[in-house]
């Protein structure tokens, strides 16, 4: 090879490794200023919603830590399924952001045959935002004083009582299996399109029981309609403190959370990740955040980005046992 040919095919390899390494410096640079405009904070479910009120509440104080605006946008249908596939397959630069609920995230995977995106590696959490228990009611006319006296009712009567939730796969569906497998229970599932609808049965006595969320019920049972048993917090929840926990009634370690939180596609710079996990945390733990959140019967949790990876993990895995065991599937 001649010393020119020689040169150029050196300046050949340089050109061909500057042509790799660029665009990968572009992204450091470009996540060194993170973030540099608006950003965009997904919730798959339409406005008006439990999710839409957490997003608003908490994308309006973090943006005042970011300094750059977080604009909510509703993206629902199928279950949830469509807004976090959007995020799924979203740039991974940290301005696209999903508000993600245990239904999405946790039950989805658990009940459908397939879904167009896989929680665990298309999706890099940030940070939990919120979570509440699941509360046991009955009518008050019912015969059943306390968890306890629920139980023994039920047993008395195997098959012939019932329960209703937000529809089969729904996570108030897996809740009651859980529990009805734990308490060794025999009741007729009854799914209902939305919690509203069960609610309306259960106060006109054609359901024996409900595990819903605190803000659909909590109104009834201070009014008296309704009687709280139970909540699924494995400490009395700051919601209702009066009501005792499913494993202090009989069931220790059981435990069945909500949770909203956000999270970010795969791949996100760590940097970023770091960013909006501190600024976040920062506006979930802000007293004018927190006492708006307890308005919605929320609680402020604020993790780290390892902490939420994880509880994600064992709730899948928690809610595939329960799915499978109770031959739950949805198309």
């Amino acid at each position: 090879m001649t010393p020119v040919s020689r040169r150029a095919s050196i300046w050949k390899r340089r050109t061909f490794l500057a042509a790799l390494v660029l665009p990968a410096v572009g992204r450091v640079a470009k996540a060194a200023e993170y973030p540099a405009k608006p950003i965009k904070l997904v919730v798959p479910y339409a406005p008006g919603g439990g999710a839409d009120g957490v997003a608003r509440i908490v994308a309006k104080k973090a943006s005042e830590m970011l300094g750059q605006p977080i604009v909510v946008e509703n993206k629902g249908g199928a279950g949830a399924i469509l807004g976090t596939e959007v995020v799924a397959r979203a740039e991974p630069d940290g301005y696209t952001l999903l508000l993600g609920q245990s239904g999405p995230i946790s039950i989805n995977p658990a009940v459908y045959k397939s879904l167009p995106y896989d929680p665990l590696k298309d999706l890099a959490p940030v940070t939990m935002t919120t979570s509440y228990p699941y509360i046991l009611v009955v009518n008050s006319d019912l015969a059943a004083g306390s968890l306890q006296e629920f139980v023994a009712l039920v047993r008395s009567k195997p098959g012939t009582l019932n329960y209703g939730s937000t529809g089969v796969g729904a996570a108030n569906h897996l809740v009651a299996e859980l529990f009805n497998r734990r308490a060794s229970l025999e009741m007729t599932h009854v799914p209902y399109r939305g919690t509203a609808l069960a609610v309306g049965d259960l106060l006109a006595g054609q359901l024996t029981m409900v595990f819903a969320d605190p803000i659909s019920v909590l109104g009834h049972v201070k009014s008296g309609k309704l009687r709280a048993l139970a909540v699924t917090s494995l400490e009395r929840s700051p919601i209702a403190p009066e009501v005792p926990t499913v494993a202090e009634s009989g069931y220790p370690d059981f435990e069945a959370l909500a949770w909203h939180g956000i999270l970010v596609p795969a791949k996100t710079p760590a940097n970023v990740i770091e960013t909006l996990n501190r600024e976040f945390v920062k506006a979930v733990r802000d007293p004018e955040t927190k006492a708006l959140l307890a308005n919605q019967a929320m609680s402020p949790v604020g993790s780290s980005p390892e902490a939420f990876a994880a509880f994600i993990k064992r709730d899948i895995a928690t809610w595939k046992a329960v799915a499978e065991l109770s031959r739950v599937t949805v198309e």
